[in-house]
């Protein structure tokens, strides 16, 4: 079978869970030359049944039945921001395309941690307190770094290993050229969402003028959040010291 000239995915925004993804998929989005998933995350490369023997083309049809749209020369895309996390899903997609152009938008690892947990809560998938379920994360995802299962782990209680970031960009970066990886800060993102999307348009090679909706939440949830002074938020901030220190000194981002 003959592989298609051009892969079908060209960009991801691959990253952060709770970091904006969906607000930024939500503003490509408005570019009538991009297309990206009906529901946003395609969780192809991270499937639980994804077969390494799979051909450019098998991954193509995988993709299929995800968009509305094919073949009308629009930039295709996908928002699973679970492909930072494991360094097989990055060598899976550098295989699929060489040339794949990501979009990283790094929120602080605290923060990031604590929405996800208030996510987890929700959807009846965690039962204990934010500290202790922090303090337990190592012993929890024992044995469960490579597994892609659904109820995983790795999938529902990695607060602070998907915070890693500087793991997260070495690897990305052993597998694909920097140009190909824009990393953009979240609460930029928030803050000048025009200037952050004139970068976007910029590392994907679009046409301006940008184009925004009317309205872009981000970090939405229906929980509040700790100040930046409790107890909580101070313990949950030494908890991942490390995480922090190693982007800083790995990446020069820092999350002060």
């Amino acid at each position: 079978m003959t592989e298609p000239a051009t892969p079908r995915v060209r960009f991801l925004i691959g990253g952060v869970q709770k970091g904006g993804t969906t607000a930024m998929a939500h503003c490509l989005a408005q570019h009538p030359r991009v297309l990206l998933p009906v529901r946003k995350e395609a969780h192809v490369f991270d499937a639980p049944d994804f077969d390494e023997g799979w051909t450019g083309a098998e991954i193509d049809r995988r993709y299929a039945a995800h968009f509305d749209a094919t073949g009308d020369g629009r930039l295709t895309g996908d928002a699973t921001p679970i492909y930072c996390l494991h360094e097989r899903f990055v060598q899976r997609i550098a295989r699929y395309n060489p040339q794949m152009r990501w979009l990283l938008l790094l929120r602080d690892p605290v923060e990031r941690a604590i929405s996800q947990y208030h996510m987890e809560r929700a959807r009846g998938d965690e039962r204990w307190p934010l500290l202790p379920a922090l303090l337990l994360e190592r012993w929890r995802l024992r044995g469960h770094r490579d597994d892609f299962s659904a109820g995983s782990p790795l999938r529902h209680h990695a607060y602070r290993l998907r915070g890693d970031y500087a793991r997260q960009l070495d690897a990305l970066y052993r597998h694909f050229p920097r140009g190909q990886v824009l990393v953009l800060r979240s609460d930029a993102f928030r803050q000048q969402p025009h200037a952050v999307m004139t970068r976007v348009y910029a590392h994907l090679e679009l046409a301006g003028p940008v184009r925004l909706p009317e309205r872009t939440e981000m970090f939405e949830g229906d929980y509040t959040p700790p100040s930046r002074g409790s107890p909580v938020m101070a313990v949950a901030r030494w908890l991942l010291r490390g995480e922090r220190r190693r982007l800083r000194r790995g990446h020069g981002i820092a999350f002060e």
